[in-house]
């Protein structure tokens, strides 16, 4: 058995692609719930059966595109030096990645999480970030610093998972008025002072 995974056809690639791209731009005139299939492959240039080669439905390509930003989101955030100094390091480093990721498809964040704030990727998108700032947080409970403070746990997650994704998402609706790598030192430098 071959243990490397099979490669999707290039083809398909890009009709997802071509897919994701025109439903972005959809999003940005009318509300979700006036998106069909018909207005959508019209917009890709493609016809519904080839829609539906890829996607049962509008719900179902929704799912299908929240999974793939969760995976990609957690691809960046396991970017880190090769030879970090130190946990503050890593973790900076980790945002950096996550902002330039954000940065980069910015128009898809920018509709998807600030302007139209779509349940199924806000959702998904704390996912990875609560888990980052739990890890976090696990982390200074081992120094008892939480605890000395008498900060439940859930509540301090609930806090530094929430300020990261507002921050975000008003970085997003500014348009992005700072570099990936000045707002994660001012997130990175405010949280340390919180602490």
């Amino acid at each position: 058995m071959d243990p490397t995974p099979a490669r999707t056809d290039p083809r398909i690639l890009r009709t997802r692609q071509l897919l994701r791209d025109s439903f972005i731009e959809l999003l940005q005139e009318m509300d979700i719930e006036k998106i069909s299939v018909n207005r959508l492959a019209e917009r890709a240039t493609i016809n519904r059966v080839t829609f539906y080669l890829h996607y049962r439905d509008i719900p179902d390509m929704l799912e299908k595109m929240a999974d793939e930003m969760v995976e990609e989101i957690q691809g960046v955030m396991k970017k880190t030096p090769a030879n970090p100094d130190s946990p503050e390091e890593e973790e900076l480093a980790m945002l950096i990645h996550l902002l330039e990721h954000i940065a980069e498809h910015a128009k898809f964040y920018k509709v998807i999480l600030a302007m139209k704030r779509i349940p199924i990727f806000t959702d998904r998108s704390l996912k990875p970030l609560t888990e980052l700032i739990t890890a976090k947080i696990e982390q200074m409970e081992g120094g008892s610093s939480l605890s000395a403070t008498g900060v439940q746990k859930d509540i301090a997650i609930w806090y530094g998972s929430s300020a990261l994704i507002g921050t975000i998402v008003a970085w997003l609706r500014n348009d992005m008025p700072y570099t990936p790598q000045f707002l994660a030192k001012q997130f990175f430098m405010l949280r340390s002072s919180i602490r």
